[in-house]
C-alpha cells in the first residue's frame, strides 16, 4: 500500500449524499450551498460564510471586498504556501513577507510590529496582515488582533490547514480574532469538497461584497415586471461552487471532530518517537491550543547527522513511503526573487527551516502500524552508521 503525506477518507455516507445531489435538479446555485454555508457557521461559530470554488478564490475575494489596490502593502508569513501573497499580487497590492517563529513555526509577532511601524514612519500604511496557523497550530490571535487594532489593519486568517484546530479550547477563534477567516477544502485538508473553500466573516458588508464578486459581481434585481433583470454591480469572478460538492462538505462535517482526533492520536506517536531527541525537533503547541493536524512537520539537522535529505527520501520511496517538504519559503520563488528582489539570506530562520523541514505522512485511515513503521525506518536509516 502506498502511503502518502496526506490524503482524503471518503466513506458510504459521503457518496450517499453526493448521489442524492446527483439525482436532485440543481447541481450548482441550488440549495445544498445554502445549506452548507449554514453548517458552516454553526460548526465554526460566524455570522456569515460565502463557500467558493477553493481556498485561493476566498483569499481573492478578501482582497477585492477590503479593497486592495495598488501600492497598498499586505504583510503575509513567509512560510506558508503561494495562494495567500498571490492573492494579494492579483489584487495590485504588494505582499511583504514576515519571518516565522523557530518555536511554533507561525509568523513573528515581533517582526509583524516592526514592520507596520518601519511602513508608518516612511507614510505607506500597512492595510491588512495575513497570518496562516500553519500545520494545523493556531497563531497567538489575541496578540495578533492587539496589534492590528492599535494599527488599524485589517486582520486575515489563513485558516487553511486549521479546520477543526482550537485556540483557548474554542472552535470559533477564526472569525472571533479575524476580520476575516477562510477555509481551504481540497483533498489533502481536514475535510473535502475535493476542491473547494469559504470566507468566514461575522461582518455583513464584507460577506454581501465576497457573495457578489464570486458570481461575476451580478446581482439579481427582484422587480416584478421584469424577473430576467440583473445588473453587474463589480467586476467579479466565477468562483462559485457546486451542490454536488457541498452536499459531500456537509457529509464530511459531520466527521471532522473524528477526523482531527485521528491526526492528534498520529501526531502522540510522532511526538514520542522524535519529541526532544538529539537531531530532531517538533512544532511547538500551547497548552490551550488543540493543533488541527493538517500537517506533522518535523525539523531533522541532516548536517549534524551527517545525512542528506533526499537520500531520506528516496530510502522511503523504495518502500512506497512518500514524504514532502512544506514549504519552499516564497522569498525564494523565481517569480518573487524576479519582481521583489528578494534574495537568499532575507528571511534566515524560515530558510533554516526547509533545510530541515519534512512533512511526515498524517491522515484518518492512516494505520497506527504503518505509523509505527514510519518512525522505525526514519530513525533506522538516520541513525545507523
Amino acid at each position: 500500500m502506498t502511503i502518502t503525506y496526506g490524503k482524503q477518507y471518503i466513506d458510504k455516507l459521503d457518496e450517499k449524499s453526493v448521489i442524492s445531489t446527483l439525482r436532485s435538479k440543481k447541481l450548482t446555485q441550488g440549495p445544498q450551498v445554502t445549506k452548507f454555508e449554514k453548517v458552516l457557521n454553526k460548526k465554526f461559530g460566524s455570522r456569515y460564510s460565502c463557500a467558493v470554488i477553493n481556498g485561493t478564490a476566498g483569499l481573492h475575494l478578501c482582497g477585492l471586498a477590503l479593497g486592495w489596490k495598488k501600492n497598498d502593502i499586505i504583510l503575509c508569513s513567509v512560510m506558508s504556501f503561494l495562494a495567500a501573497s498571490n492573492a494579494v499580487i492579483y489584487c495590485g497590492a504588494t505582499p511583504v513577507f514576515i519571518d516565522i517563529n523557530e518555536k511554533d513555526f507561525n509568523i513573528d509577532l515581533i517582526e509583524v510590529e516592526k514592520k507596520i511601524k518601519k511602513y508608518n514612519k516612511y507614510k505607506r500604511r500597512v492595510k491588512a496582515l495575513i497570518a496562516t496557523d500553519f500545520a494545523g497550530n493556531p497563531c497567538d490571535w489575541k496578540k495578533l488582533s492587539l496589534i492590528t487594532k492599535k494599527f488599524n489593519v485589517k486582520l486575515i486568517n489563513d485558516n487553511c490547514h486549521a479546520i477543526g484546530a482550537k485556540y483557548y479550547y474554542k472552535k470559533n477563534y477564526a472569525s472571533k480574532y479575524a476580520d476575516i477567516a477562510v477555509h481551504s477544502y481540497h483533498a489533502v485538508k481536514n475535510i473535502t469538497t475535493g476542491e473547494g473553500g469559504a470566507v468566514l466573516t461575522n461582518d455583513k458588508k464584507i460577506h454581501d461584497k465576497v457573495k457578489i464578486l464570486r458570481s461575476h459581481g451580478v446581482l439579481k434585481t427582484k422587480i416584478k415586471e421584469k424577473p430576467w433583470n440583473y445588473q453587474m454591480k463589480y467586476l467579479g469572478f466565477n468562483y462559485r461552487i457546486t451542490d454536488i460538492q457541498c452536499s459531500l462538505g456537509i457529509s464530511q462535517l459531520k466527521k471532522l471532530d473524528k477526523f482531527v482526533k485521528k491526526r492528534n492520536e498520529i501526531a502522540k506517536i510522532y511526538r514520542k518517537n522524535f519529541e526532544g531527541k538529539n537531531f530532531f525537533k517538533t512544532q511547538y503547541v500551547k497548552e490551550n491550543n488543540y493543533h488541527a493536524y493538517h500537517l506533522f512537520p518535523l525539523l531533522i539537522n541532516f548536517k549534524k547527522i551527517g545525512k542528506k535529505k533526499w537520500k531520506l527520501f528516496d530510502f522511503l520511496a523504495k518502500k512506497n513511503i512518500f514524504l514532502q517538504v512544506h514549504y519552499t519559503p516564497i522569498h525564494l520563488q523565481p517569480f518573487y526573487m524576479k519582481n521583489f528582489g528578494y534574495k537568499k539570506g532575507d528571511f534566515p530562520i524560515a530558510e533554516k527551516f526547509f533545510e530541515d523541514e519534512i512533512s511526515l505522512p498524517i491522515y484518518y485511515n492512516l494505520s497506527i502500524k504503518q505509523v509505527n513503521k514510519i518512525c522505525y525506518l526514519i530513525k533506522a536509516f538516520l541513525l545507523r552508521r
